[in-house]
């Protein structure tokens, strides 16, 4: 007698039947973690696109012009590296600002693809964080929390909505770099597995393994069937435990994967016009250009959140040195993200998609190294696009040299709080029972910035 194939082993065991993956979601319909939720209120925003420069970008040399500073260039000060009370001389933008769009929103010559588009753009120039090192400062705009692994943005943002598109995660992060915090900054931590953002390495092959085994398709579907009817009855001896619920429904959101993300990946099909649109060369697979289309692609697909992170914990925005090291930095994502923004804009997205620029602080006045700046808590720009954002204003004001926050600060928590609100969140209520207590993104802090709400 011939031995069975591990295929008809594999039927038998399964009563002759193809328990397909999505098995689980089927005998669980009714508690799918994943489906689409309701918010609390009807949000102007459905998905988000967070756009993240590491590093700590200066706000003066950017998006907060301050022609005073460029009048004192070589004055003593003492705001310095690290708001240090040690005289330092200060140090003038090198990059003179010109006004922008319709509104007339000045934006640096760093970004001239941008400034175009500031009618579209918020700018918060009174951002504050309270810490000047990068790894809790990108803990914190990632999570709220400057000291302690807690659920990041996108977690919170998909645990709150779900997805709508049960064959691609809920929340994507591409980053090519190890940022600072390292994955923590997509980490669920103690929201169910499923809420944690899946890492795209931008390249020929943005996830591993993603590509079907050719010819076997039937097989594997059967093997995951089969495993995940095994995975059920375990499931069920052991009480409904949270954690191996998360990890089952990871197999099988790896499995639907393989259907749609390929596609996904693929830009082929994107025309030459839209390609230029984002500085991309068809075949590029790496760039920042690259990153933005795909983002696109995503939310036109159902994930709920997209992050983009723009350099890592080396070779970044972190310009102790030479402030100069800020140019070839701004001039790799300022096309893509300026066509990002029109692509969005022409389809119909930007009406529903919140776009938000942020990096972990910005930098100080006053030297720190020869022409650099220091790392700056106190006060820094981020800015956001899209819906039920007031285009074309400026929001908060900084001191002459910018320095402090002068007027209408915007606090991380106070950042946080505004982007779950655009998602129709109340960023009270939405919380977690956790250890004994309700746990919330902005912790026991945050207040909406209503003014800068359509």
């Amino acid at each position: 007698m011939s031995k069975p194939s591990r295929r008809a082993v594999i039927r038998s065991l399964v009563g002759g039947s193809v328990l397909l993956p999505g098995l689980l979601s089927e005998l669980l319909a009714a508690d799918n973690p994943l489906a689409p939720k309701a918010p609390h209120f009807p949000g102007k925003a459905k998905r988000v696109i967070f756009l993240f420069s590491s590093g700590g970008v200066s706000h003066m040399d950017t998006f907060d012009p301050k022609p005073k500073l460029l009048a004192a260039d070589g004055k003593m000060t003492g705001v310095g590296g690290g708001l240090s009370d040690r005289p330092r001389p200060l140090l003038r933008p090198l990059w003179p600002f010109r006004p922008g769009g319709k509104c007339g929103t000045p934006v640096s010559d760093l970004f001239p693809h941008l400034r175009e588009l500031m009618d579209d753009i918020c700018v918060i120039r009174s951002m504050k964080t309270d810490d000047n090192e990068h790894y809790q400062a990108t803990l914190a705009i990632h999570t709220g929390s400057f000291f302690f692994a807690r659920p990041s943005l996108g977690s919170w943002v998909s645990y709150g909505l779900g997805t709508v598109n049960q064959n691609l995660p809920s929340f994507v992060v591409i980053s090519p770099y190890t940022p600072y915090a390292g994955s923590l900054i997509w980490a669920n931590d103690f929201l169910p597995a499923y809420h944690q953002g899946v890492r795209v390495l931008p390249g020929k092959e943005p996830i591993a393994n993603l590509k079907r085994p050719p010819g076997k398709t039937d097989l594997q579907a059967m093997e995951l069937g089969l495993a995940e009817a095994l995975n059920r009855k375990h499931l069920g001896a052991r009480g409904s435990d949270g954690a191996l619920a998360a990890r089952i429904r990871s197999f099988e959101t790896a499995f639907q994967m393989q259907f749609e993300a390929p596609e996904v990946f693929d830009l082929s099909k994107e025309s030459n016009k839209t390609l230029g649109l984002y500085g991309l060369q068809r075949g590029d697979t790496t760039s920042f250009g690259w990153q933005c289309l795909v983002a696109r692609r995503l939310i036109e697909r159902g994930v709920r959140f997209v992050e983009l992170v723009d350099r890592g914990a080396s070779n970044n925005w972190d310009a102790h040195t030479d402030m100069k090291e800020h140019e070839p930095l701004a001039r790799a994502i300022d096309q893509p993200i300026a066509g990002l923004l029109r692509d969005l804009k022409q389809r119909g997205l930007l009406d529903d998609t919140l776009v938000v620029w942020t990096t972990e602080f910005g930098r100080t006045p006053g030297t720190d190294g020869a022409r650099g700046r220091g790392h700056h808590g106190a006060c820094y720009s981020s800015w956001l696009a899209g819906a039920g954002v007031k285009g074309g204003i400026t929001y908060g004001e900084t001191d002459e040299i910018a320095a402090r926050v002068a007027s209408d600060e915007v606090h991380v928590h106070d950042f946080h709080a505004t982007i779950l609100h655009l998602l129709g969140f109340d960023h009270e209520k939405l919380t977690y029972r956790h250890a004994g207590r309700d746990y919330r993104l902005t912790d026991v802090h945050g207040q909406v910035v209503k003014k800068i709400l359509t």
